[in-house]
């Protein structure tokens, strides 16, 4: 490691000061893609590129699901980008403890915020604390091996039903992990505490909860179809939940993917099919019901079950959208494991704007407005992109287009003069690495990530597998400074 930081030190001494520094936070989907664009637009652009892991390459890494390697496969077009002459990688580095926005700001010309989501909304409902309750999120970290969630243990033995509260894309992920049959998963990059935990699982049964109807079902028919294709899978659909109404069909008819998805869930509706056998693993689709209150046996902190009341929806005369709203009428869902599936939330730093109800940066474009009411209003140097840009929503790819958006305003801000000039001093990674060496940040630069993923690869093949995740802090810096 000491090695790696001298590389580093030297190729910052080599830098012009006309260059324009750029410090991205997140290196996601988001931070890379708007890395990838600003060093085509900028030729004179250096950019840095920090995360609080010492991992890069955010939910591609700990988000997709261990049996989609092929969406992980854009890896290799974002080590392209931190490999480059003029970008680095800077992991372990945490804003808010390790260094400041205000530092950022004072280090760079351009600090773009690409930190996405890491924590989760909730439903406020009584018993929403009890034990064997967890969000969605904190199950695909544990599954995919992130450090924050390695120790999470959720019990699959003592219960043989699991209610996962969403229908979008995260909960098919969830439902089809714990669905999956784990031979199926043993050749994939899941975390080895996690297969030998799905390999004990006495989970038999999940029931997909939404509060509205097929039609508005958030996932999208790729992965509908994938968890609905799994071998000797019991799948039962009301089919009184598959009728529709005349606004349902007007619905439909804007929207392919909709559409799309709710032909697959009628073909299965209605589909032949014998009662399960026992032990079969069944998949249950719930619509119309909201999770009222979460059960537990008196004497247990341990959930026991979901009271769910029936729904349906009510059209909003001013937006026009149609959204759920309670009948009064209640039935409950008794399960052991239940999973919050009803979005991810970003979290605000210090001295940053931030929109609290919609869980955003206040932006124009990916411009950081310090005042909402005020479109001009705009905190110089300061750009967005990602979810806490426009919130967690969206693919992958979906972050493309939004960095191309963020890094044409900083194009136009540079043309304009809105910017700092880069005849003005600031230091760049100069001046980041001497910061973190004066605070004592065990940083970890790219050919640190590099060790580590030899090691994950190397552990990997002994087992079959295209690489054992490191799943703990300190094995992961021990790692990136072997």
């Amino acid at each position: 490691m000491f090695h790696a930081r001298k590389v580093l030190w030297r190729t910052i001494c080599s830098g012009s000061s006309r260059q324009l520094h750029v410090c991205i936070v997140g290196s996601g989907p988001a931070g890379f893609y708007t890395a990838e664009k600003m060093l085509k637009a900028n030729k004179e652009a250096e950019i840095d590129i920090i995360d609080r892991l010492p991992t890069p390459f955010g939910l591609v890494r700990s988000g997709v699901a261990p049996d989609h390697p092929e969406t992980k496969i854009v890896i290799n077009q974002f080590t392209r980008v931190a490999t480059n002459e003029r970008s680095s990688f800077i992991g372990n580095v945490s804003l808010g403890s390790s260094i400041s926005l205000l530092d950022l700001r004072n280090i760079y010309h351009v600090v773009v915020l690409a930190y996405g989501a890491e924590s989760d909304r909730s439903f406020g409902i009584p018993g929403e604390d009890l034990l064997g309750i967890h969000s969605a999120r904190e199950f695909v970290w544990w599954y995919n091996g992130h450090p924050d969630c390695h120790k999470l243990a959720p019990d699959l033995r003592s219960t043989d039903t699991a209610v996962v509260l969403g229908q979008g894309n995260v909960a098919l992920d969830v439902a089809r992990i714990l669905l999956r049959p784990p031979e199926q998963l043993a050749s994939t990059d899941i975390a080895e505490h996690a297969l030998v935990s799905l390999q004990e699982s006495s989970i038999r049964k999940v029931f997909l909860v939404g509060r509205r109807g097929p039609v508005q079902a958030a996932c999208t028919a790729k992965e509908l179809r994938e968890i609905l294709g799994i071998k000797g899978l019991h799948v039962h659909i009301k089919e009184a939940d598959m009728l529709k109404t005349p606004r349902d069909e007007e619905e439909l008819k804007k929207s392919r993917t909709q559409k799309r998805v709710f032909e697959l869930l009628s073909n299965a509706a209605t589909s032949p099919r014998s009662h399960p056998v026992p032990g079969q693993r069944e998949l249950h689709f719930v619509f119309f019901r909201r999770p009222e209150r979460f059960l537990h046996v008196d004497g247990s902190n341990h959930v026991s079950g979901v009271q769910l009341e029936k729904t349906f929806l009510q059209e909003d005369n001013s937006s026009g959208r149609r959204y759920a709203v309670g009948t009064g009428q209640f039935e409950e869902l008794e399960c052991g494991l239940v999973l919050k599936s009803i979005g991810y939330k970003s979290i605000p730093v210090e001295g940053l704007p931030f929109d609290h109800n919609r869980g955003v940066v206040p932006n124009t474009r990916g411009r950081v407005l310090s005042d909402t009411s005020d479109q001009a209003a705009l905190e110089k140097g300061l750009y967005v992109v990602g979810w806490l840009k426009r919130g967690p929503t969206g693919i992958i790819a979906t972050n493309l287009y939004c960095a191309e958006e963020t890094v044409a305003s900083i194009s136009e801000d540079l043309e304009q003069g809105i910017l700092p000039s880069t005849r003005d001093s600031k230091p760049g990674r100069k001046g980041l690495l001497e910061l973190l060496n004066q605070r004592n940040v065990r940083y970890v630069p790219f050919s640190g990530w590099e060790k580590i993923d030899l090691k994950e690869k190397d552990e990997g093949s002994l087992r079959n597998k295209p690489r054992e995740k490191i799943t703990s802090w300190e094995e992961l810096q021990n790692a990136a400074s072997g």
